[in-house]
C-alpha cells in the first residue's frame, strides 16, 4: 500500500516533467522556425535552446516537423474520436459533426496559430503535410462516426459527411485567421454549418 501511495505523486511528476519538456522544445523550436526559418533550423538548434540533448529530442518527437505538427494540432485530433463518439446516435451524422467540431474549436485558438500556420504554408513540403493533416483528421472523424453508426450500408454517407465536415473546418480556421480572431473560432465553424444547411436547402 505504502508502495502504491508513492508511486503515484513519482508518476505525476514524471508526467508533469515531461509536459514541461515538451512545451519547451515546441516553444524554443518555433521561435528558432520564425527568427531563422523552418529549412535554416536544425534538430541540434532546437535541443540546444531547450536545454537538452539531441537524443533526449528525440525521445519527444521524431523529427523537427513533429513540432510544428503538435503545436498546429494542439491536441484537437486526439480529442475528435472521443468528442464523436460522445454525441447521440438519435440525430443526423451532420448535426454530430457540427456540434462535435463546435465542442472542439477552442483547441485551435493559440497564441502561436497564426505563426504556426505561416510556417507550415513556408516550404511545399510543409504545405503538403498540412493538407495530409487535414486529410487524417478526416479519417478520424469517419471511423469514429462509423463507431457511433456501425451499419456497413452507411459507411459512403458517413464518408462524405466527415469530408465535408472537415472541409467546413478547414474554411471556419481561413476566416478565423484572416480576421485576426476577431471572434472565437467555435463563431466560425457555426457560421460555416449555417452556410452549408442553407446551400443545401438552397439546393434542394
Amino acid at each position: 500500500m505504502t508502495t502504491e501511495t508513492a508511486s503515484g505523486p513519482t508518476q505525476g511528476l514524471r508526467e508533469r516533467k515531461r509536459y514541461e519538456t515538451s512545451g519547451r522544445i515546441i516553444e524554443k523550436g518555433l521561435k528558432l522556425f520564425v527568427k531563422h526559418g523552418y529549412d535554416a533550423t536544425t534538430v541540434d538548434a532546437i535541443a540546444s535552446a531547450a536545454g537538452i540533448s539531441r537524443r533526449t529530442f528525440f525521445h519527444y518527437f521524431k523529427s523537427k516537423e513533429a513540432i510544428l505538427l503538435s503545436a498546429h494540432d494542439s491536441g484537437f485530433r486526439e480529442a475528435l474520436r472521443p468528442a464523436m463518439l460522445a454525441e447521440s446516435p438519435d440525430q443526423a451524422p451532420i448535426d454530430a459533426a457540427r456540434k462535435c467540431l463546435i465542442k472542439l474549436a477552442a483547441r485551435y485558438e493559440t497564441k502561436e496559430s497564426v505563426a504556426f500556420d505561416r510556417l507550415m504554408q513556408s516550404t511545399e513540403a510543409l504545405r503538403a503535410r498540412k493538407e495530409a493533416v487535414f486529410v487524417e483528421t478526416e479519417q478520424i472523424l469517419l471511423e469514429a462516426m462509423c463507431e457511433r453508426w456501425p451499419s456497413p450500408a452507411r459507411r459512403e454517407g458517413l464518408r462524405l459527411v466527415a469530408m465535408v465536415a472537415i472541409g467546413t473546418l478547414r474554411l471556419a480556421l481561413e476566416k478565423w485567421k484572416q480576421s485576426d480572431a476577431a471572434h472565437p473560432m467555435s463563431y466560425y465553424v457555426r457560421q460555416g454549418f449555417t452556410l452549408l444547411a442553407k446551400q443545401f436547402g438552397h439546393g434542394s
